[in-house]
């Protein structure tokens, strides 16, 4: 096992900041058509010294190992930061002590890039309640048809 694979695998094994934040300030969702990974990532802003800083981030996924590695990750990283320091981290960033992603896993860096940015750029944190019996998970979101629009399934 390389060193990548080591810190992935204890980052995996004991993630950190999992599951929703019910007082977000912003939300991000974002998915992969190439594998199939969905993520969302919630923040919670506070001032300090007159600027809006994160407070804390958290993360819920679906898909490969690596997402969700740099995800627990990149939510102890933000901790502190200003939004406009978050923007401007890059998935090398997100990675932290990770390090570089292998090629073939810069998509799921990506992903976390991408969900935090939409929970930075306006991705507001929704107060609607589920129907009764169902919650308003990232599971629940996937499994919910698409308001007029029809599932086309094409063979390749």
């Amino acid at each position: 096992m390389n060193d990548f694979e080591e810190k992935a695998q204890a980052a995996i094994q004991n993630p950190q900041n999992v599951g929703e934040m019910s007082d977000a300030d912003g939300v991000g969702t974002v998915g992969s058509a190439d594998c199939g990974d969905m993520m969302r990532m919630w923040v919670k802003f506070t001032e300090k010294d007159g600027k809006k800083v994160i407070d804390r981030a958290s993360f819920q996924a679906f898909g490969c190992q690596t997402a969700l590695a740099v995800a627990s990750m990149a939510t102890e990283l933000l901790k502190g930061k200003s939004v406009e320091e978050a923007q401007g981290m890059g998935v090398n960033d997100l990675t932290g002590d990770l390090g570089a992603l292998p090629p073939m896993k810069i998509h799921c860096g990506e992903m976390v890039q991408d969900a935090l940015r939409e929970a930075l750029n306006g991705g507001e944190a929704k107060e609607e309640s589920a129907p009764k019996g169902e919650s308003n998970t990232l599971l629940s979101d996937m499994n919910k048809p698409a308001e007029g629009k029809k599932l086309k399934i094409v063979f390749e």
